[in-house]
Order: structure tokens, then C-alpha cells, then sequence
């Protein structure tokens, strides 16, 4: 038998025909179960996308934070590591004094690739700790006062 010829002479070796011919019912004329409504399933589908949008978010910010505090973790271990070396010159004190004196130096160069992810929500809490989002109703209306300031500075102790 030749590659590419048809068994039967339909064109395809395998075909299978979905089209419905049947005069038994379908599963569109099949009522829904007790206690099963599509109406509630469509106006869920809001308050599911929010959830999921409020879920995405607190996601952004715990693992921003958990990239935030990994620098303090690789310096307690860099700080446990060089106890450990102790103070006499071989070659695992030496490794060790020079990991120590380049991971702080890598890690600035990489701050902005590490924090790439969450730019948004960065970007969003220094706005807001800045006091340039509008979060008080005085922010909207202009004839409310403003609203009290939380933090004051002040100037240093006088030099004599």
C-alpha cells in the first residue's frame, strides 16, 4: 500500500463525524441540576476576577518583600560563614574574605534586575509614602481641609 493513499478512498485514513443527526436530546435540552443557576455563575464572575486581581497583589508584595530581606539573610550567613573560617590565611578564609567583599557589589549592580517584577507595586508604595496618592477625601474635594500630618520634622539639635 502506497504513504498518503486512502483505504477506503474518502481521503483520510482516519475520520470521524461529529455532526448530530440523532433525534434523542441533546445536553442544551437537559434542565440544570437542583441548586445549580448559570445567571449566579456570570455575576460571580466579578467578584472571582477581584479576588483574583487582590490575590495577584498581595502575591507582588510578599515576594517583593521576601526579595527585599534576602540581601539581610546573605549577610548573616556571610557574617556565620567567616566565624566559621576563622582568622588564620588559608585558602577557604581567603574565598571567603572575597565573597564577602564582592556580594555586596554584585548585589548593587543587580538591584534593578531583581526588583524588575514587582516595579508596579514598588512604584505604587514609594507614591504612596511620598503622599502623592490621592487616599483622603480631601485629595477630592477641595472645600474639606486636609488632612492632619502624621509625621513632623524638625531641624537638629542647635550647635554651639
Amino acid at each position: 500500500m502506497d504513504k498518503g493513499k486512502a483505504v477506503m478512498g474518502s481521503g483520510r485514513r482516519w475520520a470521524v463525524d461529529f455532526t448530530d443527526n440523532s433525534t434523542t436530546p441533546s445536553s442544551r435540552d437537559i434542565p440544570d441540576p437542583p441548586g445549580f443557576y448559570r445567571a449566579s455563575q456570570e455575576q460571580d464572575d466579578s467578584a472571582v476576577t477581584k479576588q483574583k486581581k487582590d490575590a495577584e497583589a498581595n502575591w507582588k508584595s510578599q515576594k517583593a518583600w521576601e526579595v527585599a530581606q534576602a540581601p539581610f539573610k546573605n549577610l548573616l550567613m556571610m557574617g556565620f560563614m567567616m566565624w566559621m573560617a576563622g582568622n588564620t590565611v588559608h585558602l577557604f578564609s581567603i574565598g571567603i574574605t572575597f565573597s564577602a567583599l564582592w556580594q555586596p557589589i554584585g548585589a548593587l549592580q543587580g538591584v534593578g534586575k531583581v526588583f524588575e517584577p514587582y516595579k508596579d507595586t514598588l512604584g505604587i508604595w514609594k507614591l504612596n509614602t511620598l503622599g502623592l496618592l490621592p487616599t483622603h477625601v480631601s485629595d477630592w474635594v477641595s472645600s474639606l481641609p486636609p488632612a492632619k500630618e502624621v509625621e513632623y520634622s524638625g531641624g537638629g539639635m542647635p550647635l554651639r
